[in-house]
């Protein structure tokens, strides 16, 4: 189960607000072919198994993140990301990569295993056709690079950037749908593990930055 960022009394058992708020968040936020729809309160409670009020108060929730908008008599609407707004999500996507990456070389405790294991997972769905391999690939690159994040040891540094997870799954299903990616992601996030493994904090920042900026050049163009 994804972390409960945002919520609280998260725990063994979800309150309805909860489980509305994570699966809106997770599972239909992220698809990019839920930009610009509306969302039907009472089709999301069918879905999700409670009544209409815990999807209203989720859906409020995330209009306070900046998710949705809530429209008056039409109801929650997902708005499309603006090239400002992809930039600004890289660009701290940058600033949080990098320092959790200075702060695992300082302490010695650089993630290798792991991040090559996500990179194996990601490489063995890469050339994947079926409907749902674009979904899969892209989880594990948010396990990827949030592998790194968790190194640094940082519980509000965890849970800052595991917060950005529905923007970062849409635009990276969008970067996914508008060219060939899958190879490109594998090659930059090896990389990105040599650079780590050498111990060289000038290259690792250098080859986060070009992967950030290959995304969002991809994304800028769609």
């Amino acid at each position: 189960m994804q972390e409960l960022v945002g919520v609280e009394g998260s725990g063994s058992e979800l309150s309805g607000r909860e489980k509305a708020y994570l699966y809106v968040r997770d599972q239909v936020l992220t698809s990019p072919a839920a930009t610009g729809s509306f969302l039907n309160e009472q089709e999301l409670a069918t879905r999700i198994g409670v009544s209409r009020t815990p999807v209203r108060e989720a859906l409020l929730m995330l209009q306070a993140e900046g998710l949705v908008e809530m429209v008056p008599k039409r109801g929650a609407h997902v708005p499309a990301m603006s090239g400002r707004q992809i930039a600004e999500l890289m660009e701290l996507r940058g600033v949080l990569e990098r320092h959790a990456a200075s702060r695992a070389l300082e302490v010695g405790q650089v993630p290798i295993a792991a991040m090559r294991s996500a990179l194996a997972a990601q490489e063995a769905i890469a050339t994947g056709r079926r409907a749902d391999d674009a979904r899969t690939f892209i989880d594990w690159d948010g396990r990827f690079h949030q592998i790194l994040i968790d190194s640094a040891g940082s519980d509000l540094l965890t849970r800052t950037y595991a917060g950005l997870r529905a923007r970062q799954l849409r635009v990276g299903l969008t970067a996914l749908g508008a060219s060939d990616r899958q190879h490109g992601v594998c090659v930059e996030h090896q990389a990105i593990i040599d650079a780590l493994d050498v111990g060289d904090e000038a290259l690792v920042h250098e080859k986060i930055n070009a992967h950030l900026e290959f995304t969002l050049q991809i994304l800028l163009r769609a």
